[in-house]
C-alpha cells in the first residue's frame, strides 16, 4: 500500500509540475522532444509529433527536454523554436509555469476533498472546557449547544465569539442545549490581554460538502493560507524560533504510507501540502532550482545580455551538489529517527 500511494502521490505531484513547463513551453513555441515522469531508463515511450511521452523506472521526479536547454547541440542553436531564443518573458513563464502548477494541483485537491468530504465547518456546541475559565467555573460542559446570549439567538460561531468579546469582566447569559435539556447559565466574562471577553471554550466542527465552485473558492483560499503558514514557519525556523524539522524522501514516504492506511481523503490533504512545499521550494533562488533560473533570467532582462552558460551551468552544477549532499544528510537522519521510533514503543 505504501509503494502503491507513494508512486501515485510522487507520480501526481511530478506530473503536475512538467506539466506547467510543458504547456507554457508549447504556448511559446518552443520545441519540445520530451516528456516524462521519472528518472533512469524507460519503461515504456508513446512518441506523438515532435514529442516523446515516456515513463522512466524510477518515480521520484521527471522532466521536459526543450531545444536549446542542453549546451551539447549544435544544429538546434539557430532554431527559432530553441529555447533560449524566446524572449525573457516567455522563458521565465516557462520557467515558473512548474511550481506554479504546483499550486493549482494544491486547489484542485482541496476542491475534490471538499466537494466529496467536505470542509470544517465551526458550530456553536462545545468540543472542550479550558480548566479554570468562566465557562467551568459556571458548570458549561463539553457537548453543550449555546443556542442564545442574552437572549439573542446565535446560529455561528463567529457571531458567539463577537457577543462575549464585547462583555469583558461582565456577567452574561447563556441559554444553553444540553442532550434534550434547556438550561440557563450565568457567566462572569473575564478580559484578555486585547480587552476582549473570553470564557474558555473551544468549539466542534463539523464536515460541510460544497458545490464545485463554492469548493473552487474554498480550495484557493486555503491554499492561499496553507502557503503562508508555511512560509511564516519557514522564516522562524530560519531565525532560530523553531527548531529545524527537514524530511526527505524517507521520510515522506512513511507519512504516505500512514495517511493512506488512515483513508484516500487523508492521503489526498497530504499531498496537497506536500504540493505546496514542491512549488515554495523551487520558487526559492537556490541554484539548480527553478527559482534561481529565474533569478538569472531577471538579471538578464537587467543588464540586456545573458549571463554566460558555462558560468551558469557551473553554478546550478554546484547548487545540486550541494542540494545532493543535503539530501543525504536529511535521508540519513529519517532513517536514525524511523528506527528510534521503531524501538521506543517496545521500551519498558
Amino acid at each position: 500500500m505504501t509503494f502503491a500511494a507513494s508512486v501515485f502521490v510522487f507520480g501526481l505531484l511530478v506530473f503536475f509540475h512538467e506539466l506547467g513547463h510543458f504547456v507554457i513551453a508549447k504556448m511559446a513555441g518552443v520545441k519540445v522532444y520530451e516528456f516524462s515522469l521519472g528518472f533512469g531508463p524507460k519503461l515504456f515511450s508513446i512518441p506523438r509529433g515532435e514529442t516523446a511521452y515516456n515513463v522512466r523506472l524510477f518515480p521520484l521526479g521527471g522532466f521536459v527536454r526543450m531545444a536549446g536547454m542542453d549546451p551539447q547541440e549544435g544544429e538546434e542553436v539557430a532554431d527559432e523554436r530553441n529555447f533560449n531564443k524566446k524572449t525573457v518573458s516567455w522563458r521565465m513563464a516557462i520557467i515558473m509555469a512548474g511550481p506554479l502548477m504546483n499550486f493549482v494541483l494544491a486547489a484542485l485537491l482541496l476542491t475534490i476533498i471538499f466537494m466529496f468530504q467536505g470542509h470544517p465547518v465551526v458550530i456553536t456546541r462545545i468540543e472542550q472546557v479550558l480548566p479554570g475559565q468562566p465557562a467551568q467555573l459556571a458548570g458549561i460542559q463539553p457537548g453543550d449547544k449555546i443556542i442564545a446570549i442574552n437572549g439573542e439567538p446565535v446560529e455561528s460561531w463567529e457571531r458567539l465569539v463577537d457577543i462575549i468579546n464585547q462583555h469583558p469582566e461582565e456577567q452574561i447569559t447563556l441559554n444553553v442545549q444540553r442532550d434534550s435539556i434547556s438550561i440557563v447559565v450565568p457567566v462572569m466574562t473575564v478580559k484578555d490581554e486585547q480587552g476582549r471577553g473570553k470564557i474558555g471554550i473551544i468549539p466542534s466542527y463539523v464536515l460541510q460538502k460544497a458545490g464545485l465552485f463554492p469548493a473552487l473558492a474554498l480550495g484557493s483560499e486555503y491554499t492561499v493560507r496553507a502557503t503562508v503558514l508555511i512560509l511564516d514557519y519557514i522564516a522562524r525556523m530560519i531565525f532560530g524560533q523553531v527548531p529545524a524539522d527537514l524530511g526527505g524522501p524517507v521520510r515522506v514516504v512513511t507519512e504516505i504510507g500512514k495517511a493512506a492506511e488512515l483513508g484516500f481523503f487523508y492521503l489526498l490533504q497530504l499531498a496537497t501540502f506536500l504540493s505546496i512545499n514542491l512549488g515554495l521550494f523551487n520558487l526559492f533562488p537556490i541554484p539548480a532550482l527553478d527559482g534561481s533560473r529565474v533569478l538569472f533570467l531577471a538579471w538578464e532582462k537587467v543588464r540586456g545580455r545573458p549571463v554566460d552558460p558555462a558560468k551558469e551551468n557551473f553554478i546550478h552544477l554546484v547548487g545540486f551538489g550541494l542540494l545532493i549532499l543535503l539530501m543525504v544528510v536529511i535521508t540519513y537522519n529519517d532513517i536514525l529517527q524511523l528506527f528510534l521510533t521503531e524501538k521506543v514503543p517496545g521500551q519498558r
